[in-house]
């Protein structure tokens, strides 16, 4: 070869390497062009995280990539902004479906997909029940059933898998008169439950069921009460309402000692205990908070709420700065921050906070909402107080729980239903089981789905890890 054309080359391959170095650089950082815009531009990217691992992520219908084995994740880069359809399928699994846009330089994600099972497996666990009572731990189940001689009371062990009578109707009634059932609360640590029963008055009874079950009556207190609850930190003491004509007194009562204290408040129009404290509406309309072991008391809404004589007031405290308050059926949310009671909605028929305490699920007849407690960083973002509606169905909605933290199982009708708060594109939601007018209850320790249908009990495979 010649030395010009030795130079020739020399300045050639020169030249190339300047004018692809920057082309190199610039697609190695997300650059692209478009050759119908005739615009550079940057590339975007996708990132889920999605149970079960090893799921395939689907991008306008091509196959792309598996979640990785270990933590089911998926990055996916370099794509162009735009929208684009995204399924997330695995086999035994209703896949997951959405529209997502990419935007230049943004990593469009969701790291909570959960694939809902599909036909899971329901086994039938007990028959000729009409009441069922999930104890706080999941291990243990309480189910009413209604026999011969009058109801009974079936102790549910699911970790032992044992079913075992606990007692009868006759063992809270007196001689030839009957007792009518109304309701049963159990205790924090999951070794004991309040029976409530109605024989012309109200009776209380704590039954005992860690080892030998045990009746202890409350009929030792020789006054009027209209509510009895567990002290939430000594289940051995009973917080008591005594009604009378003008207001209202609370007791507390050591039911194995019989000692009585009190009264430790008096008039009052609600009352929840919560951790280590009272929270209560008083008289005027205020909101006050006191400690259980002290005679501290708060005042924790500013402007007073106002009251109606003929309403019926219930309090919900799902952690010391989370209070809500229902006045028939409309719904309230102490504002920390404002101090003062927000009105949510009305016609409420219940309402959850979610594992990860960051909101609240709350739903009536027909609508399903969601309200967040606190800023929400991670897509989807949201905004602390922000409202999100879910779903509306023509025929009523049962009852509903946190499935996960973004996730919700809920009945309406005859159905059974889980559903995502990912309200980007449309929302997922899922058909799981079909039973007749079903009670659900979802043990989120065992992470299974019970269901009380026509006197029956059933119990789901678990459906989560």
């Amino acid at each position: 070869m010649t030395k010009q054309a030795r130079t020739i080359l020399f300045v050639s391959i020169t030249a190339l390497f300047f004018l692809m170095a920057p082309l190199i650089i610039f697609y190695s950082q997300g650059y692209r062009f478009d050759f119908k815009t005739k615009k550079i531009f940057q590339t975007g990217a996708f990132s889920f995280k999605a149970w079960p691992q090893e799921a395939w992520i689907s991008i306008d219908n091509k196959l792309v990539k598996k979640t990785d084995f270990f933590f089911g994740t998926v990055y996916i880069e370099n794509i162009l902004p735009k929208e684009y359809r995204v399924k997330i399928e695995k086999e035994g699994y209703l896949p997951w479906k959405k529209t997502l846009e990419i935007k230049e330089k943004w990593v469009t994600e969701n790291k909570n997909i959960f694939l809902v099972p599909e036909n899971p497996r329901f086994n039938l666990l007990e028959e000729g029940g009409d009441n069922f009572f999930l104890s706080p731990d999941g291990k243990k189940g309480i189910l009413k059933k209604d026999e011969k001689d009058g109801w009974a009371l079936i102790l549910l062990d699911f970790e032992k898998n044992i079913s075992s009578s606990l007692f009868q109707e006759k063992d809270f009634s007196e001689k030839d008169k009957n007792t009518d059932f109304i309701t049963l609360e159990w205790s924090s640590d999951s070794k004991r439950f309040l029976l409530k029963n109605k024989a012309g008055k109200n009776q209380y009874f704590v039954i005992e069921v860690e080892n030998e079950p045990n009746i202890f009556p409350l009929d030792f207190l020789s006054m009027n009460l209209s509510d009895a609850v567990f002290h939430p930190r000594d289940p051995q003491v009973i917080l008591l309402t005594q009604n009378l004509t003008k207001e209202d007194n609370l007791f507390s009562v050591n039911y194995k000692e019989k000692s009585l204290s009190g009264p430790i408040l008096s008039g009052f129009l609600a009352l929840k205990a919560f951790d280590n404290s009272l929270f209560w509406l008083d008289e005027e309309g205020f909101l006050r908070q006191s400690n259980l072991s002290s005679n501290e008391i708060r005042q924790l809404n500013k402007k007073p709420l106002s009251l109606n004589p003929d309403s019926q007031y219930e309090l919900f405290t799902f952690a010391n700065d989370k209070i809500f308050l229902k006045e028939d059926d409309d719904f309230y949310f102490l504002n920390q921050d404002r101090q003062s009671l927000e009105m949510i909605s009305g016609r409420i028929k219940g309402a959850r906070i979610s594992p990860d305490s960051k909101k609240i699920v709350y739903f009536t007849d027909n609508e399903i909402w969601v309200l967040f407690l606190e800023n929400i960083e991670e897509q989807p973002r949201r905004k602390n107080g922000e409202k999100l509606f879910l779903t509306r169905f023509s025929e009523e909605i049962g009852d509903a729980f946190w499935w996960t933290s973004h996730y919700l199982v809920f009945s309406v009708g005859d159905k059974i239903k889980i559903t995502e708060i990912d309200d980007r594109d449309r929302i997922n939601i899922y058909d799981l089981v079909i039973f007749k007018n079903p009670e659900i209850f979802w043990n989120k320790y065992d992470k299974k789905l019970y269901v009380l249908s026509e006197g029956k009990i059933f119990i789901s495979e678990q459906l989560i890890p």
